[in-house]
């Protein structure tokens, strides 16, 4: 029992490494690549924990040489064009002016209800109101509607705008942010302050606090 316990937890951590070497993407945004790698890596951490009679170099060597393809395939489609097509594809213009392209609806095998729920999903229910809709190579549709059709930004009404710039986190879950308090040039005598001014005994009290960036702090208590 203690070595089918040791077996999964290493095969955990080394499947979560060789995913991680990956980059940050979520899953909807891989590649057919990046997905079919992903899928032998999960599936080869299943079969080495299932099986035990197999070696765990059994897996190591495998997981590491596709964490490997996958590192020198990504650098090569940094560095040509013709492999990221290869790889990757290019995305497909399935509207253009308010027109349906079926020749590329056909080409890309997506169908005309995909294409309508994806619009609905962008709040758009007349693909005459789109200026082009662009399949991604990630499978997700870029929906960009004909201009009298997006709505008002304070740039078109010639209004101008302060930098809003991000918020800080200072505290979650009760646990001080000490590189937040850094970036704001801030300490926790501050911070304790404050909290004291709202009524709040100390950090552990404390879900959520933000300073937002017109120098408001954001509390959530618990």
């Amino acid at each position: 029992m203690l070595s089918l316990l040791l077996r999964t937890t290493f095969i955990y951590f080394l499947t979560l490494g060789a995913l991680r070497l990956m980059g940050k993407r979520e899953v909807g945004e891989l590649t057919p690549f990046d997905l079919v790698v992903s899928l032998m890596i999960a599936e080869l951490g299943v079969i080495v924990i299932e099986e035990r009679n197999t070696k765990l170099i059994d897996a190591i060597v495998p997981l590491l040489t596709l964490a490997s393809i996958e590192l020198i395939v990504s650098y090569l489609s940094l560095k040509s064009s013709i492999i990221r097509r290869l790889i990757n594809g290019t995305p497909s213009i399935l509207i253009r002016n308010g027109k349906i392209d079926e020749q590329e609806m056909r080409k890309s095998r997506y169908s005309i209800h995909d294409l309508l729920m994806q619009l609905h999903e962008n709040s758009i229910f007349n693909p005459s109101d789109v200026e082009f809709a662009i399949l991604e190579t990630s499978g997700d549709l870029t929906v960009i509607p004909k201009s009298q059709h997006r709505g008002l930004t304070p740039d078109d009404l010639g209004i101008s705008t302060d930098y809003e710039g991000v918020p800080t986190l200072l505290i979650t879950d009760g646990e001080v942010n000490q590189n937040g308090l850094a970036d704001v040039n801030l300490d926790e005598t501050w911070l304790l302050k404050e909290l004291e001014k709202r009524g709040i005994k100390g950090f552990k009290d404390v879900m959520l606090a933000v300073l937002e960036t017109d120098g408001n702090l954001y509390l959530s208590v618990r």
